[in-house]
């Protein structure tokens, strides 16, 4: 596995390097492509420190981003999570129908997690009127969710709204031409 690693607003130390490698280099054991490569940002925001970690696979990106107040317990802590979600996503990375999707992935490790706890619990139908992404927003707070899906009045092209963690919007459009 590869590992590039940046810092916006922070220098990378040869400590925080090796660090950064040792942490992140163990998470090569769940791929089995040599290609791999983790992308790593470091960064500051006041007075936290942020380890963004994105690992782009073929068909699938695991991403996990951490903000504490050291950087190393970021770094831990971003390795732990995307180590979970490996983890947590076995049996169901496993299914027939996912596994042309994860062809970089070993799956050939032992787990302790019990995948039956998460299961579909409620479907809506809901009918996508055509409206404005202000129009969106303000749906979206009425019926206080953190996601609102749309058909944009602009594009007639399907969005979902959804609220960052920094409490700005984004939007995600999907359109024919992105369709497989």
């Amino acid at each position: 596995m590869k590992i590039n690693i940046r810092g916006s607003k922070v220098k990378v130390t040869d400590a925080i390097k090796t660090y950064t490698e040792e942490k992140i280099g163990r998470l090569a054991r769940y791929f089995d492509a040599e290609d791999i490569t983790a992308n790593v940002v470091l960064r500051v925001d006041g007075i936290y420190q942020i380890a963004e970690v994105t690992i782009p696979a073929k068909n699938m990106i695991l991403r996990a981003e951490v903000k504490e107040k050291d950087l190393y317990q970021s770094i831990d802590k971003a390795t732990d999570k995307l180590e979970r979600q490996i983890r947590k996503n076995k049996t169901k990375m496993r299914k027939k129908s996912n596994k042309n999707m994860v062809v970089d992935i070993n799956l050939e490790f032992e787990t302790d997690i019990d995948d039956d706890n998460h299961k579909i619990v409620r479907r809506k139908m809901i009918p996508v009127k055509p409206m404005t992404e202000e129009e969106a927003i303000l749906q979206m707070e009425l019926i206080d969710h953190d996601f609102f899906i749309f058909r944009n009045a602009n594009t007639s092209d399907i969005n979902v709204l959804y609220r960052r963690k920094d409490e700005n919007y984004g939007v995600i459009e999907i359109s024919d031409e992105t369709i497989l």
